[in-house]
């Protein structure tokens, strides 16, 4: 069979946020794009985050004052695009003396507070431990502390919703379909695309942008005639969920004596998320997993700060995702840089590589992208992405609350529970597969508890959902909530139900 041909100006490998970012980018300039993941959008390290867009407070100590404020910059600009997967969150940082000095913890604070613009956002304050609500899960000899603000993302979502604003914009996502090979022929790159149906595609593509995270330096080496200038430094980042901790809406930052710092967040409502390792990883980053150190590592540390001890017999569940990080002279993982670096290679048409990166800055990653390859296809940058809300972000005045408010009336009959999943999870694009349906009866066969076929039809149509896991852990985190029988289940309805 004669593979099909698709001509384009830029075929981005990598369905994780940098290369959706990329995608979006670059199709709302008025590039014809070609995305092509190898396996589903955000399967590895773009849904393993600590689910925060935030400036890095700890890296203010790196002196990393750049990256900080880049990505401060981004936490308002990224909360006005989506606000439905998006909102603030006060972190409580309890103040360690032996640590480091009050004065140090003010001091870092004015500047994360002063760094960029923040109209959003309430500035960081010192607080009573003994009197803040916050105070009553920690331990007796936690006093002081300090309290500041950060944001929730669903990560996983994020990813998706940049694919689907790329494909409004006429780019063809391609997920689970693996780029092979390109090579330079006639002036263009053609690139060898294998479906996982065995389904082979051709492209020719003016520009090739690798952003295949983890992969960036292994795809170079084995799928172009590229040499890389960087080292990608691999470093695994393990979380686990446990039941919840607490019952008021506050995060918590720790400070350790290794330098390190841990988060506890609340999470899907019953609860409570602690992350992040930092381990030296050499290993496949797509099999990436929590081993019992680094278990035993986060409930130790977690149990030092709570009244109440955490032990790995309660984890629910963990992830651990590689982060493809600029590989730099540090002996510490934990201090290796999250900022970003490219390598454009125009010997020919040109290919651009990404390194490093964090998802709090992706959108600033493909806006200086689409500036540094744009002009080699004599194209002028025309960035576009800083006002523009994300698919189902389209809420006047990005007030969710009001958004929320307006389904209750829309839809009175609807359990609230399940509207305010619905509501966070596809914002002013929920209409399009609720309609006017007014009872869960009018959303077809209940595949499992709080599933409906509509909501699965609207998934596999428009978000390339394809496997009980696509849904249950990146589209939603149902896989939380629901026995584990679901998977079955809903991938007995997708076999049942192919994708055309």
């Amino acid at each position: 069979m004669t593979a099909v041909t698709i001509d384009c100006d830029l075929l981005v490998v990598g369905g994780g946020i940098n290369g959706a970012g990329i995608a979006r980018d670059a199709a709302g300039q008025g590039l014809s794009v070609v995305l092509a993941e190898k396996d589903d959008l955000a399967a590895h390290t773009s849904s393993s985050s600590t689910k925060l867009i935030h400036g890095g407070l700890r890296y203010l100590e790196q002196y990393e004052f750049r990256l900080v404020r880049k990505a401060l910059a981004e936490r308002e600009v990224l909360l006005n695009a989506a606000p439905h997967i998006m909102w603030p969150l006060r972190f409580i940082l309890p103040h360690e003396p032996h640590l480091r000095p009050a004065w140090m913890i003010r001091a870092g604070l004015f500047l994360y507070d002063h760094l960029a613009r923040r109209r959003r956002l309430p500035a960081s304050e010192a607080i009573d431990l003994t009197r803040h609500p916050a105070g009553r899960p920690l331990r007796s000899d936690h006093r002081k502390g300090f309290v500041y603000s950060d944001v929730w993302v669903d990560d996983a979502r994020l990813v998706v919703l940049n694919a689907m604003d790329a494909a409004a914009h006429g780019a063809r996502i391609l997920t689970r379909t693996r780029c092979t090979r390109i090579a330079r022929e006639q002036g263009a790159w053609t690139a060898t695309l294998i479906a996982a149906n065995g389904v082979s595609t051709r492209v020719r593509a003016a520009a090739v942008v690798n952003a295949a995270g983890p992969w960036v330096g292994s795809f170079l080496d084995q799928a172009t005639p590229v040499r890389s200038r960087n080292a990608v430094r691999l470093v695994k980042g393990s979380h686990i969920i446990v039941p919840r901790l607490f019952d008021h809406p506050y995060a918590y930052i720790f400070q350790n004596a290794d330098r390190r710092i841990i988060f506890a967040i609340p999470y899907e409502h019953e609860f409570t998320l602690i992350g992040t390792t930092d381990v030296e990883y050499h290993g496949d980053a797509s099999r990436a997993t929590i081993d019992g150190d680094e278990t035993a590592y986060l409930c130790d540390l977690v149990t030092r700060h709570f009244r109440r001890s955490v032990t790995p017999a309660e984890v629910i569940w963990s992830y651990s995702g590689v982060r493809p990080l600029l590989e730099d002279e540090s002996s510490d993982p934990s201090s290796v840089t999250r900022d970003y670096s490219f390598e454009l290679d125009t010997d020919g048409p040109p290919l651009l590589s990404v390194f490093g990166g964090k998802i709090t800055t992706y959108r600033r990653l493909a806006e200086d992208a689409m500036a540094k390859l744009l002009p080699t296809l004599g194209r002028r940058p025309a960035p576009w992405t800083a006002c523009a809300p994300l698919p189902g972000g389209e809420l006047p005045g990005a007030d969710f609350e009001a958004f929320r408010v307006q389904l209750s009336g829309r839809y009175p009959a609807m359990p609230a529970r399940l509207l305010d999943r619905w509501a966070r999870t596809y914002g002013a694009r929920l209409s399009q597969w609720l309609g006017h349906a007014q009872t869960l009866g009018e959303l077809g066969a209940e595949v499992v508890s709080g599933l409906y076929e509509a909501e699965l039809r609207y998934l596999q149509a428009h978000e390339w959902a394809r496997t009980a896991e696509d849904v249950l852990w990146r589209r939603t985190k149902l896989g939380l909530h629901l026995p584990p029988d679901a998977q079955a289940a809903i991938g007995a309805w997708f076999a049942a139900h192919p994708s055309a």
